[in-house]
Order: structure tokens, then sequence, then C-alpha cells
């Protein structure tokens, strides 16, 4: 009888990670998300995602038993928001992760923009210099009522500061923008702001996923009782209107997330006429633009 081998991380489902982590260990150093008040967020709603760091030494042991069982390269500091720990304990976990993984070459992490309020550049750059090189901040808006009006609790300045920061460190930060998130009504203001924010900041990366509500629009319109989803055709225009506005040097762009009808790839500012042609295309004449039948759309 062959004994079954336990894998080395004991993780609380569901699990998370950004799509580009899709082969990276998820190393979790906290449980859920401490924020977690978005009202168009589900992601750590149930009861077993209730925040809370993970201990420190369960965390340090399961490092040193990956080690000892595969090869990993790359790993996502899991869940929510692992930057919310102290500097000194994430110290102590980018050390271990070189001294058992040491084929590691990169370390990244989601990003709550609050939580660099509470770290100098200074923190950061040791962040940076002991493994971490990419933060996943999820703007969603650079719109003040939009961000309001949803309960992120921040705002243009607050997610601002924090990019210029990270860049300032030597981070690579990589910002998602929510097509659809301020309805009908906040619509034009949430595209152009959200381009301002994206000129401010100039991040190395930036994409863009639809905003969706797979346990109903309930819990969104406690704060925003007036919204209107936006309709695919709708999604396109605000598209257009945020790409036209982008003055973005070298920025990799994607909205490949499964999430989007219409799929875009390119480094802004160099692809932006073309992938503003597809955009126009989606509006124009929808039939021939190449979309994502929505029965292949999801989260």
């Amino acid at each position: 009888m062959t004994a079954r081998i336990q894998f080395p991380i004991d993780y609380i489902e569901p699990v998370f990670r950004p799509p580009s982590e899709a082969h990276s260990l998820i190393l979790p150093v906290t449980n859920g998300c401490s924020w977690n008040k978005c009202t168009f967020c589900d992601m750590y709603t149930a009861p077993q995602k209730k925040f809370r760091a993970r201990d420190e030494e369960q965390v340090l042991e399961e490092i040193r038993r990956c080690g000892e069982r595969m090869i990993v390269q790359r790993v996502f500091l899991a869940d929510g928001d692992a930057m919310v720990l102290p500097t000194h304990r994430l110290l102590r976990i980018l050390q271990a992760i070189a001294e058992h993984m040491p084929e590691v070459t990169r370390v990244t992490s989601y990003c709550l923009p609050r939580n660099l309020r509470r770290k100098s550049v200074e923190e950061l750059r040791q962040l940076r210099e002991a493994g971490l090189q990419m933060l996943y901040v999820g703007a969603e808006s650079g719109d003040d009522e939009v961000l309001r009006r949803v309960n992120k609790g921040e705002t243009f300045d607050s997610t601002a500061e924090a990019l210029i920061k990270a860049r300032e460190a030597g981070l690579r930060t990589s910002v998602m923008i929510l097509n659809g998130l301020g309805g009908q009504s906040l619509s034009p203001q949430h595209a152009a702001n959200s381009a301002r924010l994206m000129n401010l900041t100039q991040p190395d990366y930036l994409s863009t996923l639809v905003v969706s509500f797979p346990n109903g629009l309930d819990r969104y319109r406690e704060q925003f009782p007036d919204f209107q989803p936006l309709e695919q055709q709708g999604l396109f225009i605000e598209m257009e209107q945020f790409l036209s506005a982008l003055e973005l040097e070298k920025t990799v762009f994607r909205s490949d997330h499964a999430s989007n009808y219409l799929v875009l790839k390119g480094t802004l500012g160099r692809d932006k006429a073309r992938m503003l042609a597809q955009v126009r295309e989606a509006v124009e004449r929808p039939a021939h633009a190449g979309l994502r039948p929505e029965w292949m759309r999801g989260l």
C-alpha cells in the first residue's frame, strides 16, 4: 500500500491568486482580507476566511517543507493583503524563502494601498532587497465618488501615494481597474479619473476586469442604490474612454481575464492605437470583433 504524501501547506479554501500566478507556489501568510468591506467583492466572505495573520512558525515550517519536497521558482504571498504584516515579519518570511527555496526568482503579493501608509520607502526597499519583486494593487477606480459608493476605503490620493512609494522603492506594480464599477451613472468619471490615476503613477502592469456579481446586486446596492450595470456595449464605450485618456510610457496592458468580453493585449503607449481600433470595432461591429461568448465568461 502506497503512503499518501501530504502537501506541505495547510490551505483554508477558497484560495485566490492573480491569473499570472497560475504556476506559482501559493503561500498563505494571512487568511482573508484585513479590510473585506468592498461591496463588489465576495472573495473572502466565507466564515472560514475571517481575517487573521497566520502563525509565523507554521508559515516558516511550511516554507522549509516545500524546500525539501519541490523545486519552486515563483512564490505568491496570499491571502488578500500579505503586506498588512509588519515589515520585520515579512523579512523573516522572505529570508526563509531564500534559504530553503534558493531556486525562487520571484516573490509577489496582493497589496491594499492603506497597508503601504504604514511602511516607509526604506522598509519597502528592504523587502525588495530580500526578494519581494511586485505588488498587485486593486485600485478598482481612480474616482473618489465611485470608491466611496463601493466602500473601497481608499481615495485617488491614497492609491496614488501607495503606487508612487512602491515605485520609489524599486518594486514593480500591477494595477487592476474594474470596467463597469461605476455603473451607468458614473461611467464617464470612472473612466476619466482611473486614467488620470494611471497617468500619474505609471504602473509596470495594468489590467482591466469586468465587475461581476455572482451573488447578486443586493450587497452592492446597499451604498449604491441607483446602480445600473453597464450592458456589453456600455462596457466597450467606457473602455474606449479609458484607453483614449491613458498617457503611459511603457506599461504592459492586459484585458484578458475570463470576465472580459474583449481580449486586449499590448504595451502602452506603443500599442494604444491598435487596441483602440479593436475596442471601436467591438462598439460598432460586435459580431466581427471576436468577442468571448457569455458561456465562457467567469470570475
